[in-house]
């Protein structure tokens, strides 16, 4: 296993224990947009600890393994975001409220590392967050078009939101980080 610098996994360690805070503080911001009144808040707050649970694990010693999971938890994300009726704008302004919330909760822990340490792992977390939008964006976008393109043998369109199936792609891409997150 290869090893990560104690920063990272300082910066990692600090999300995860924010996690749950950050997660509800989202979801709260989100409840006054538009298009997030079709799934529910506990579903929601599930989506977000999915999201940050990712990034934690972008952080540590897995971060090859866990590049993959990030970019179908963000694909994820930007077809949801579809389904809920959002502009591709609003996909990437709910994502820089991930940023926001990183410097509000570990903003202090890190701010204390040695400058360069410090600097350097605000630039991982940027890279991946980024990283994450771009994801975002296309998944967003295939949903899209493929709205426009496809129906399934249901008519139902591939864009439509129901609880119920959000409930159990989450859990999909659960059981993929955690093989991860249990060899950290």
């Amino acid at each position: 296993m290869r090893l990560s610098h104690p920063t990272q996994l300082a910066a990692a360690k600090a999300t995860l224990d924010a996690r749950d805070a950050m997660a509800a503080e989202w979801a709260d911001w989100l409840v006054d947009r538009a298009g997030s009144r079709s799934i529910p808040r506990d579903t929601v707050e599930r989506q977000f600890r999915l999201v940050i649970g990712t990034l934690v694990e972008m952080l540590g010693p897995l971060k090859r393994e866990a590049k993959l999971v990030w970019q179908h938890v963000m694909e994820h994300y930007g077809r949801t975001a579809a389904a809920r009726g959002l502009a591709a704008g609003e996909v990437v302004e709910e994502l820089q409220q991930l940023r926001v919330l990183l410097i509000k909760y570990i903003g202090g822990s890190v701010a204390a590392m040695r400058p360069r340490r410090a600097v350097a792992v605000f630039l991982r977390l940027n890279a991946i967050v980024d990283r994450g939008i771009a994801a975002a964006v296309v998944g967003y976008t295939d949903a899209l078009v493929a709205s426009l393109l496809l129906i399934d043998r249901e008519t139902q369109l591939l864009t439509a939101a129901n609880a119920d199936d959000l409930g159990k792609q989450l859990g999909g891409l659960e059981a993929e980080l955690e093989p991860l997150a249990v060899k950290r």
